[in-house]
């Protein structure tokens, strides 16, 4: 992920969008200065915006879709090519493959362990990446735990 020089702040994105207001951002601006915290995540622990806001404004300052994993059709093949680690660890799951790229879901577009960790298990393919909802993430590693699980118990029948 490059930032670019013209690249809006996360802050500017919120009050652009009216969620929140130039003295609830002087507040967390602060608070961010002491905690050291992500600004979004002080924004989130302070009730002042939903993680829908905040993913949505995070995609459009990374330029990162913004995507629900609701519904949506998990290819286990492609699923089982990567490491445990990587989607119980890194919160990074793999969602596609086109033959030139992989596009994981992530909930955290500046965690840049878990985008490393993907590129390397990517095997040269490009990677992609999708923003997604705590509440999907944490379902769709519950499917997949759910998935192994029952592969497991089949190979003991």
């Amino acid at each position: 992920m490059r930032m670019d020089k013209k690249q809006r702040r996360l802050g500017e994105i919120l009050i652009d969008k009216g969620l929140i207001n130039s003295e609830q951002l002087k507040y967390a601006l602060e608070e961010q200065k002491r905690t050291k915290e992500f600004l979004g995540a002080i924004l989130l622990k302070n009730n002042q915006i939903k993680e829908r806001d905040l993913l949505e404004a995070l995609s459009e300052q990374f330029k990162i879709p913004f995507v629900s994993l609701k519904n949506k059709y998990i290819d286990w093949n492609l699923v089982k090519g990567f490491s445990s680690s990587l989607i119980l660890d890194y919160k990074c799951f793999p969602i596609q493959e086109d033959g030139r790229a992989v596009t994981f879901a992530t909930t955290n577009p500046l965690d840049v362990w878990a985008f490393k960790k993907s590129e390397e298990e990517t095997k040269g393919l490009q990677t992609k990446f999708v923003l997604v909802t705590q509440e999907d993430m944490e379902d769709v590693i519950q499917r997949y735990q759910q998935y192994m699980r029952s592969n497991i118990s089949r190979l003991f029948e």
